[in-house]
């Protein structure tokens, strides 16, 4: 008779945050590069008429993760939509960097 596999018990997340972290930081500008291995995901916030930006805060992640987190991405903005009207993307919301 052939050994099954048993699942591992599950482990619920508990999930941590420090007060900083948790005020969050707004960023109007993202750069995403990538390698085979790893996408580098940097936030920016680009002050008007200022020619410096500054990274907030840089993401890396693997390439699966990346996969569920624009899936995750996408849903969210389908149910804000379908909530509160589309968003627009026009051509009147500034310089795109």
């Amino acid at each position: 008779m052939a050994d099954t596999p048993t699942k591992p018990p599950e482990v619920q997340l508990q999930v941590q945050m420090t007060e900083e972290v948790a005020n969050g930081q707004y960023c109007n500008l993202s750069l995403v590069n990538h390698t085979d291995s790893e996408f580098v995901l940097d936030f920016l916030y680009v002050q008007p008429q200022q020619p410096l930006a500054r990274v907030r805060s840089r993401i890396i992640t693997s390439p699966r993760h990346l996969k569920r987190l624009l899936k995750v991405l996408q849903d969210n903005v389908q149910h804000y939509e379908a909530r509160f009207g589309t968003i627009p993307l026009g051509d009147d919301e500034g310089p795109r960097h």
